[in-house]
């Protein structure tokens, strides 16, 4: 029925539904009709005479003589012939009379007892000229009582999502549901996870897509996934500083049941295959150098001076192969996960925390197993001897980089290993630079969020150099261990991730205006080449200036070094490398991918954090700004030197790259990841 309801009354005139015959019917003068007088009018109308070939000239309801078209007459009314003008009035009169909703109820019941069907259908004619309603079969008349039933019960539940959600919305923070509460019911936790894969652009079908968008113009809100984000963060579902990319990235922040029952089983009864087969090195005073929030703890060193004046070097790097063998589900685990990934607000390890921290790690005053990959210096600081062992040792020191660069400031005569460590250091890296090493030494940013889930979480910033003292001492050993892995590996034919760089003759020289640090190192990341992997042989290192390198320190932290474990141990017990040079290539695809995810939502949240800390700056605050390039005319990239963080501004003229600015932060905003600096001109 239309909106503006209509029934067929009888005027004197005996009229009945002839179906086939009405529809073939031509129309003639004196036929009763309705027609569309304009877009808001439907009137009715006497059929006068044709006017031209397909036109006709009626007369309206009102009177008034003109002519239609016959795509505007919507309905001719049966069984009405030679209608009189002067009837009209009294026509609407019974229609309106008619309108009775009890009589209409009759009418239909009438028809489905006769017909054994209801509810009226139009029958078009010929040309849409005009229609005859009839009633519809009982079976579609069904199927449509079913669909109106289930449009009618979605849009109550539409309507009450909508209701919980604005309630949720008008609570004060402390006391909106919690996030479980959205999950009891089940139409309830489809709706909501609707609005999340919005929110991230992941929706998994047709259907997911057009509920949130549905929710969301209910509320009021654009069809976007910022207004989703902003609705789930309203009603409580998401922190204010939800990291989206650990859901758009699918990232694993659990183990599984399954999994911590490996580990607790593993570490209740683990079998140490090279347990006869280790060298005890529990005599040497070691030292264990990292972060202060490190909880896998890989590698630790050791340092002696020989008699006849050389110096050598104790990397100890832990040992999970011993009990994880190749092929176990905890391997398996650690290849889909790839890393242990490293974000402001949590770490989600690539071993379950247990098994990491007290299985793998190495402990401070603990005889723990370890593989020890010893080297002699020659005096220039090339590898005169090197050998690989597994091992026991007992770490005597765990420092975070500040507690050992201060021991080292100090210069104690009892920590006299220390500073031999450090000579060595410095011995490598002169060495490193004369066969064409480039230091890239620059400002590294870390950051501790405190209770992430809270609206305004407490920030701990630090900005560590790179050529701090013991920072260069732990990156030097590192890459000593590199690449006497690479050695050994490439001397007894052995399959490894081999990591190569080509050094793209980068002329050092060049830069040498350049002032140290920061600023040069930009300008030389900028013209460097991507890295090379090989598994059979190693491929030289130019920017570090070595011949080859393979990544061995890190098996708790990284799968590929899991791996390189795997295959430098299997020969230490004179076995069979469990994987051939092809398997490995295989294996580093996927992995690789992960790690590159892994980096990419670890740079991301520290980027985040960084702006958030700067947006609750004092606006007048003031800082330090390194000029590292001109991106255009006199914009250009600066280095914010207390929070180590980029950014770009118009800089007067005058100022040249190296130079010092001093810059205030006009506008933070981290969800958007937007910051606009502005340099402060004295």
């Amino acid at each position: 029925m239309r909106k503006r309801k209509r029934v067929s009354a009888k005027a004197g005139v005996s009229g009945e539904l002839l179906g086939d015959k009405l529809e073939n019917q031509v129309l003639q003068g004196g036929f009763l009709l309705e027609f569309k007088k304009d877009t808001d009018r439907v009137l009715l109308a006497i059929a006068q005479r044709p006017d031209g070939k397909k036109n006709w000239m009626v007369l309206d309801q009102n009177g008034v003589s003109c002519s239609i078209k016959p795509q505007q007459i919507t309905f001719i009314i049966p069984g009405v012939e030679n209608f009189d003008h002067t009837e009209l009035s009294n026509f609407l009169q019974k229609a309106q009379d008619n309108l009775d909703p009890a009589l209409l109820e009759f009418a239909w019941v009438e028809l489905v007892e006769t017909n054994k069907s209801g509810y009226c259908c139009r029958i078009s004619g010929a040309k849409g000229s005009r229609s005859v309603y009839s009633p519809r079969p009982t079976v579609q008349v069904e199927e449509l009582l079913h669909r109106k039933l289930a449009k009618e019960a979605a849009e109550k539940e539409l309507n009450e999502f909508v209701q919980l959600l604005m309630s949720a919305k008008a609570m004060p923070l402390h006391a909106k549901p919690p996030k479980s509460s959205w999950t009891v019911d089940e139409k309830v936790r489809q709706k909501i996870e609707s609005l999340q894969a919005y929110a991230i652009d992941a929706w998994q079908d047709d259907d997911q897509k057009k509920t949130a968008g549905t929710i969301l113009k209910a509320i009021g809100l654009a069809k976007t996934a910022s207004s989703a984000v902003n609705l789930l963060i309203d009603i409580g579902y998401f922190p204010v500083h939800v990291n989206l990319d650990l859901l758009k990235f699918n990232i694993r922040t659990d183990h599984t049941d399954e999994i911590i029952s490996a580990a607790e089983s593993l570490l209740a009864d683990s079998f140490d295959l090279d347990e006869l087969n280790r060298k005890d090195l529990t005599h040497l005073k070691v030292y264990a150098i990292d972060v202060d929030e490190a909880d896998e703890l890989d590698d630790a060193l050791s340092a002696t001076r020989l008699q006849d004046g050389r110096i050598k070097l104790y990397i100890h790097v832990a040992d999970p192969t011993r009990f994880l063998q190749p092929g176990s589900i905890l391997e398996r685990e650690a290849s889909k996960r790839g890393t242990s990934v490293f974000l402001p607000t949590a770490t989600y390890p690539m071993f379950p925390e247990k098994l990491a921290m007290q299985g793998m790690s190495l402990k401070q005053g603990e005889v723990c197993n370890a593989v020890t990959v010893s080297v002699v210096l020659r005096s220039d600081g090339s590898i005169a001897e090197y050998s690989v062992d597994n091992s026991i040792i007992k770490p005597t020191y765990m420092l975070t980089y500040e507690s050992a660069s201060e021991l080292l400031h100090l210069n104690l005569e009892e920590e006299g290993e220390l500073k031999i460590l450090s000579e060595a250091a410095t011995l490598r890296s002169q060495w490193r630079r004369q066969q064409g090493g480039i230091d890239t030494a620059t400002l590294e940013t870390r950051i501790k969020v405190a209770n992430p889930e809270d609206p305004e979480p407490s920030i701990n910033l630090y900005v560590e150099n790179q050529a701090d003292p013991a920072m260069r001492l732990v990156f030097e050993m590192m890459i000593l261990c590199g690449e006497t892995i690479a050695t050994f590996g490439s001397c007894n034919s052995i399959p490894l991730p081999y990591r190569g760089q080509p050094q793209s003759n980068i002329d050092a020289s060049l830069f040498a205006h350049l002032p140290e640090g920061p600023v040069r190192s930009s300008a030389m990341v900028k013209i460097m080449r991507a890295a090379e992997i090989d598994f059979r042989k190693p491929v030289r290192h130019g920017i570090l200036g070595i011949p080859g390198y393979v990544q061995f320190t890190s098996p708790i932290r990284r799968y590929m070094d899991l791996l390189a474990h795997y295959q430098v141990k299997a020969f230490l017990r004179g076995e069979s490398p469990p994987f051939s040079a092809g398997q490995l290539e295989g294996m580093a695809s996927i992995v690789n991918m992960q790690t590159k995810v892994a980096r990419k939502l670890s740079n991301v949240s520290l980027r985040y954090w960084t702006i958030e800390y700067l947006r609750r700056q004092p606006k007048e605050k003031r800082y330090r700004a390194l000029i590292l390039r001109f991106i255009k005319d006199r914009t250009a990239a600066l280095l914010l030197v207390e929070v180590g963080f980029q950014a770009s501004a118009w800089v007067s003229v005058g100022s040249q790259i190296g130079d010092e600015v001093e810059v205030q932060v006009e506008e933070a905003h981290p969800r958007d990841d937007v910051v606009f600096v502005k340099e402060v001109v004295r």
